[in-house]
């Protein structure tokens, strides 16, 4: 095994609200929003996202990031054999990968091919897209950004493949809903002539903030983690595939190093030990599974490495003070105020 040598020390601290902020400050991201949707119950449309709209929107792109505004009303987005991620009006869906996906309204019905409703692109003017079967309205602003920054690598596995961003009472979530309130102004067709490139990039730079900033103290410092030529890569293998039973072995063997140095560099960096580091993020997928996904208790415990739901119960109960059960109850409650 091959000791990395001179791996250059982090000056960031991990978490601290300085770091994400130059972090994301330093995002270089070219986007706009594409499309305007007024859905109606019920509605499902599948085929839309991957390679070949990546292609389309941002000619030599693999992949884009994609987010939908939820303006009114309430839908999901789920990945191919994936769980739902749920979202209502005032929040929004981030897809940072871009990945192919169907979308859909609260009422069950079968799915329609995108293609089928509105034309591919290129267009020649944003697409207004009028769908459904005339019930209760969902309102959706969608936009797709293109970055080269390792951030949005699908190897890196920095983000989970789809995640919903509810902004906290206060002035972030007053000039959140000012966004959405301008952004639903400027897809209308009636401001089309002074409509800001900016927009898309502001708003998804904050979604990301909160995302960030909202999970736990621990994923804040992955942004600098991810970018050390040592801990990446076993970060990398850890937020892949949370549910392996890794071992500090396992983990040093991805990344190239010894056993003792990368326990070292996981503890200067991030402050804490590799095994610490995969349980915490374990429970936070999990969070993030309770919070948005109709995903049962079970299966989330075998999702993030745990062979019987009791065990995964209790490491949950430590991280967040409650059971699963008890917390996404709780979390449903705030919702739905």
């Amino acid at each position: 095994m091959t000791e990395m040598a001179g791996v250059p020390p982090v000056t960031e601290v991990a978490g601290s609200p300085e770091a994400l902020d130059q972090a994301l400050e330093r995002l270089r991201l070219e986007g706009a929003i594409f499309l305007r949707a007024e859905y109606s119950e019920s509605w499902t449309l599948e085929g839309q996202g991957g390679p070949m709209f990546a292609a389309m929107m941002h000619p030599g792109a693999e992949r884009l990031v994609l987010f939908h505004v939820i303006a009114s009303g309430r839908c999901w987005v789920a990945l191919p054999g994936g769980e739902r991620y749920w979202a209502s009006a005032g929040e929004v869906i981030v897809l940072p990968y871009g990945d192919e996906f169907t979308m859909g309204g609260v009422e069950a019905t079968t799915p329609v091919h995108i293609s089928s409703v509105v034309p591919m692109p290129p267009w020649t003017e944003m697409p207004v897209v009028r769908y459904g079967g005339g019930g209760d309205r969902t309102d959706v602003v969608c936009g797709c950004l293109y970055s080269e920054d390792p951030l949005f690598d699908p190897g890196r596995a920095a983000f989970p493949p789809a995640f919903v961003v509810r902004p906290a009472d206060g002035p972030a979530r007053s000039w959140f809903d000012a966004s959405i309130a301008y952004a639903l102004e400027e897809s209308s067709g009636k401001a089309r002539s002074r409509r800001s490139t900016k927009l898309p990039e502001l708003l998804l730079t904050e979604a990301l903030r909160m995302h960030l900033a909202t999970a736990p103290a621990v994923e804040r410092g992955w942004i600098v983690g991810l970018r050390d030529p040592l801990l990446g890569p076993a970060m990398a293998a850890i937020h892949a595939a949370p549910e392996r039973r890794w071992t500090v072995d396992d983990l040093a063997a991805e990344a190239g190093v010894s056993r003792s140095r990368l326990d070292a560099r996981f503890r200067e960096v991030l402050g804490r030990s590799p095994i610490r580091y995969l349980n915490e993020w374990r429970m936070h997928v999990a969070q993030d599974l309770l919070a948005t996904t109709d995903t049962t208790i079970a299966a989330i415990a075998h999702r993030v490495g745990y062979d019987a739901e009791e065990a995964s119960s209790r490491a949950f109960n430590r991280a967040h003070g409650r059971s699963p059960a008890l917390w996404r109850t709780a979390r449903a409650g705030r919702s739905a105020h």
